[in-house]
């Protein structure tokens, strides 16, 4: 399908926004308390950029926003909650993924031949292809996106999300990524932005509060996030995501 010039313009925007979120959350140290961050949109950036170029345009109608990349999603493929399959298999991304400048042995950067699963991303994703069928169907009102680039991993290889930082490492991180998502929004300009989890959600809502968007409107919402950590996740976390989604009046019984 050829794109619209307006949908070329849009992924540019957005591209470039992504660009100046990489080199800007590059330029801080969190060696002193964190021995281990993966920034992927560094090192997997020819996928992100396939997957904004193909899929990000104007209008969207729904925004949905993760926390953070997890191990064997975005950090391997560079798409939010990217697992690997539904990355190749449905988006039809096919970008040469390098790699961090150092890596823990547990977590292993192997891009697209990695062969590890990441439950998120695999119920996130997989709920969109069983409704939409087609990415052309899905992404002509919706686009997935990370309020947060960087993996923050303990030396035992635990995922550390970004709530759990020191609050001296924190606000640093958030004042950028505070201004990505205003970016993101403008860009976008949806009607409705969903935090995927509840941390996601508020910084929605304070982004939105912050930075009011210029000449449309936005509504917030959330849906429950999909990890296994999550009881709730782990009981057809499909269903819920959908009723959630029906019930804010973001989809359509």
């Amino acid at each position: 399908m050829k794109k619209s010039n307006s949908t070329t313009a849009t992924s540019a925007t957005v591209l470039a926004a992504a660009a100046k979120l990489r080199d800007r959350v590059d330029e801080l140290d969190f060696s002193t308390t964190i021995p281990w961050v993966y920034n992927p949109l560094r090192y997997a950036w020819a996928a992100h950029q396939q997957y904004v170029q193909r899929y990000a345009r104007s209008a969207t109608r729904t925004l949905l926003l993760g926390m953070n990349p997890g191990p064997w999603g975005m950090a391997q493929t560079g798409v939010p909650f990217g697992e690997v399959n539904i990355v190749v298999d449905w988006l039809k991304i096919d970008a040469p993924i390098g790699k961090p400048p150092a890596e823990h042995i547990k977590r292993p950067i192997e891009g697209l031949q990695c062969r590890r699963s990441e439950v998120s991303g695999r119920r996130l994703w997989g709920l969109f292809r069983e409704r939409f069928e087609s990415p052309a169907k899905f992404f002509e009102n919706h686009f997935v996106a990370n309020y947060c680039p960087l993996v923050f991993m303990e030396e035992s290889a635990r995922n550390l999300t970004p709530d759990k930082l020191p609050a001296l490492m924190r606000q640093p991180l958030e004042a950028i990524c505070d201004e990505h998502l205003s970016e993101l929004v403008e860009a976008l300009r949806p009607k409705w932005v969903i935090g995927v989890g509840g941390f996601a959600e508020d910084c929605v809502k304070r982004v939105l509060a912050a930075r009011p968007p210029q000449g449309f409107a936005v509504q917030t919402g959330r849906i429950l996030h999909p990890s296994p950590a999550s009881p709730a996740a782990n009981r057809d976390w499909a269903g819920t995501a959908s009723q959630q989604l029906v019930a804010q009046g973001v989809w359509s019984q």
